[in-house]
């Protein structure tokens, strides 16, 4: 039930945007479980259909992929998300609100 609602938020997240482990945690209704959110999408058998590449830390850092950092990063940048130093730049203008 956790991982399938995950999955399901994670799936929302459209292309060129990003989300935090932390905010799937509370979309789904469990806001402290956002270490447990990035177990689950580590286990996604779905990808890219579910694009758990869209998820990272809070502070815009790169994070936790099964292919590698460098990996997620690549994909990210292909969706037009801009990294420097494993992480996110202008985080705030790249977030997806779940309200919009």
């Amino acid at each position: 039930m956790f991982t399938k609602a995950v999955l399901e938020a994670t799936r929302k997240v459209p292309r060129g945007r990003i989300t935090t482990y932390g905010e799937i945690a509370r979309i789904i209704g469990r806001p402290k479980a956002g270490r447990a959110v990035g177990n689950a999408l580590n286990k996604n058998p779905y990808a890219p259909i579910i694009p758990c590449h869209r998820v990272v830390k809070a502070d815009g850092k790169i994070s936790g992929f099964n292919k590698g950092v460098k990996a997620k990063i690549r994909i990210l940048e292909i969706e037009g998300i801009k990294v420097e130093k494993n992480k996110v730049v202008n985080l705030k203008k790249v977030i997806y609100h779940w309200d919009s």
